[in-house]
């Protein structure tokens, strides 16, 4: 669910009870558009996140800490020395805007108490993070926005904050039923469309379920709808206000087949047939909902370089393959021209001169066959040419053939690097990928030659039947599991013919249940390319099998005797050890 103007209710409700009256300790900004707050209230030490990420905007209350930057920066300096040991006074929100105000008051130099405005926009893309002093000043924001990024309001020290009214949507809180027609009337949209474009606050979910309450299809266009679909919506619309007004909120994730598909501060009765689980607070559903989320997100981030790496290598890889492939097309006649050469011997002897043409029995085929002849050469000289001319592409096939297999290698090789990027959960993950990058020559090491030393852990599932089993998140970490870690018993998955991670099954020396090879098959699946997929080939064998070629590449190993199975990729009952 977008991030709308009622779980902003629910997340101001929420903080004003928490925070009001706290005292502000500490004072963080772990990334360029993140900060969090250590207050201290009567209840004892909270953190307040908030991130004003383009691409993931969040605040909530959370028990985690972030390591920070070792100088900090320039707009969390500011905020120590305005607001550092400040006292909360009030969380409030403006109508249904997807805004946040802090009030907060503090001692100035002089030991005057002032009051000064944190103002957080939860706004996709324009999110932002603005201190302003008590007349609404801007003193500074975590974003510059200036009149040629855009030219509805600037974000910069001195000027005047206001909310920009760019889209005039009128406030569900309390509207009237004759304005509520209206703006409906003048909207040529689907019904649902035509809430959500029309009122603040609410969003595409929300619209859909106060459809669905009202009995009316969100799919009717707007402005053909009767008086009493009207006053069903309405109806519906204000009991959703009321809840809101009452602080009447009940937290819920909905689940399906066991992955996070829509969360809401009120309960959506659109998704009864999903699995619902009900949380105590607003924050609790957006750590859990959005956690893995905004990780991911930032890696991704920070991985950006090494993917354009990546990404450049295997283009070239893939055009030097589409070339080569050519060029071996370009031999496939090679063994004709040895039969000309051949049948020319046996048959050019009573030949005139200056023929154009050979016709003669091809005796590998019993066929009539023409040759074609240069007029200007004996046949002897028409055979050596047709031979040389086998010779040469003999020889370009075999060394194409080489060159092609090489070729295929080193993409396979940096697929599984860009899947091991696309399981990358830390930094440390990604200092490993830049390593193995570095060893195998697609990054220049800088400054120094000798090895990063990485001491990140390969990700550690148990099966239902309690078997530990282990996931490889990289190719320097897959060698590692399966040469260094595993024990000659212990079994080895891993995707048939793609890209993927190498999965370890401790066997203790037992004999494994089958419900645990299924397991172990589908870890292999999931942290594979091909992910997602219903039916995926998994090879299994003893890791004793298993075996890696003199001067192999990273993650690449042999093996001649295994076992199959195809499974699908769905590892969500699988339980992860953290």
């Amino acid at each position: 669910m977008a991030f709308d103007g009622i779980t902003v209710a629910s997340v101001v409700s929420e903080l004003d009870r928490a925070l009001a009256g706290g005292r502000i300790a500490k004072i963080a900004q772990p990334e360029a558009d993140e900060l969090l707050f250590t207050i201290k209230t009567p209840d004892g030490q909270k953190r307040l996140y908030i991130s004003a990420s383009a691409s993931l905007p969040l605040i909530y209350l959370t028990d985690e800490s972030k390591a920070s930057p070792m100088t900090a920066p320039n707009f969390c300096m500011l905020l120590r020395k305005h607001i550092g040991g400040g006292r909360i006074a009030s969380v409030r929100q403006p109508a249904l805007e997807r805004i946040i105000y802090i009030d907060i008051e503090h001692l100035n130099e002089l030991g005057d108490l002032c009051t000064k405005k944190l103002i957080v926009e939860i706004m996709g893309k324009h999110s932002n993070i603005i201190f302003c002093d008590a007349d609404g000043k801007i003193i500074d924001s975590i974003k510059h926005v200036s009149a040629q990024m855009s030219s509805v309001r600037e974000v910069l020290p001195g000027r005047e904050y206001f909310i920009p009214d760019t889209m005039s949507k009128q406030n569900p809180l309390g509207v009237d039923f004759g304005t509520f027609s209206h703006t409906l009337k003048n909207k040529p949209m689907p019904l649902g469309k035509a809430l959500y474009t029309g009122f603040t606050g609410i969003s595409p979910v929300a619209a859909e379920d106060i459809c669905y309450l009202s009995g009316v299809s969100s799919d009717l266009s707007a402005g053909d709808i009767s008086e009493d679909m009207s006053i069903h919506l309405y109806r519906q619309l204000t009991y959703y206000m009321e809840r809101v007004s009452e602080q009447d909120f009940h937290p819920v994730i909905y689940y399906k087949n066991g992955a996070p598909v829509e969360f809401s501060s009120i309960p959506l009765s659109h998704y009864g047939a999903f699995e619902k689980k009900e949380f105590s607070s607003i924050s609790e559903v957006l750590s859990a909902y959005y956690a893995s989320k905004n990780t991911i997100t930032r890696i991704r981030q920070k991985s950006a370089d090494l993917r354009h790496v990546v990404q450049t290598a295997l283009e070239r890889g893939r055009k030097k393959l589409d070339l080569q492939e050519k060029q071996l097309r370009d031999t496939k006649d090679r063994e004709k021209y040895k039969i000309y050469g051949e049948l020319i011997n046996a048959y050019g002897y009573n030949l005139p001169p200056a023929s154009k043409e050979l016709s003669c029995l091809n005796y590998y085929t019993n066929e009539e066959i023409k040759i074609p002849l240069d007029p200007a050469k004996t046949p002897q000289e028409n055979s050596q040419k047709y031979f040389a001319r086998y010779n040469k592409q003999k020889r370009t096939f075999e060394a194409l053939s080489e060159l092609i297999e090489a070729t295929r290698e080193d993409i396979l090789y940096l697929e599984s690097i860009s899947a091991s990027l696309d399981i990358a959960l830390s930094e440390a993950d990604l200092a490993q990928i830049k390593e193995e990058l570095m060893i195998s020559g697609y990054i220049r090491r800088k400054f120094t030659k000798k090895k990063t030393k990485l001491t990140n852990k390969p990700m550690h599932y148990i099966s239902s039947d309690g078997y530990h089993m282990y996931v490889g998140k990289n190719n320097l970490q897959n060698d590692e599991l399966t040469f260094s870690f595993a024990n000659g018993n212990d079994w080895w998955f891993h995707a048939k013919g793609a890209a993927g991670s190498h999965v370890i099954v401790k066997s203790g020396g037992e004999e494994l249940p089958d419900r645990t090879f299924e397991e172990a098959g589908r870890l292999a699946a999931y942290y594979s390319k091909n992910r997602g997929s219903d039916k995926v080939e998994i090879d299994y064998v003893e890791k004793k099998h298993v075996k890696k070629p003199n001067g192999a590449k990273p993650g690449f190993v042999v093996y001649y005797t295994n076992y199959s199975l195809v499974i699908d990729s769905d590892i969500s009952k699988i339980r992860a050890v953290h």
